[in-house]
């Protein structure tokens, strides 16, 4: 009996802190300005939000049901692609030039995602050299 107040105690911890994590990244998606800066909320508060709420499933699931397998892999799932999207999406946007340009590299090869064939830039209309 002790062990299911305590188990109720740490969902109830869990579900407000993955609450207020996912509130913060909501609010940092609508209050950010540029689509870069938008990029944190989802990728790194929205995580961390989803990451309590599935603990908190988790823990419900070992002490009142019969385990928690696919909350972990969900968890799993969630914290490996979260932070691949986000860079696919960030090098998008340097791509397309939607964002300031990171400083100048000390040299050409040091930046994979802006080093480009010359003769890619020549097909490209609006591409600065």
């Amino acid at each position: 009996m002790m062990l299911d107040v305590i188990a109720t105690y740490a969902i109830a911890f869990c579900l407000i802190v993955g609450a207020a994590f996912s509130l913060i990244g909501s609010i940092g998606l609508l209050k950010f300005n540029d689509s870069m800066t938008r990029l944190h909320a989802p990728t790194k508060v929205g995580t961390m939000g989803i990451g309590g709420l599935l603990l908190a499933s988790m823990i419900h699931s070992m002490i009142f049901g019969n385990g928690a397998l696919h909350d972990l892999l969900i968890m799993g799932f969630l914290f490996v692609t979260a932070p691949i999207s986000g860079n696919f999406l960030s090098k998008v946007n340097i791509h397309k030039r939607t964002c300031p340009l990171p400083p100048p590299p000390a040299s050409d090869a040091t930046w994979a995602v802006l080093d480009v064939p010359e003769e890619d830039i020549a097909l490209e209309p609006d591409a600065r050299p």
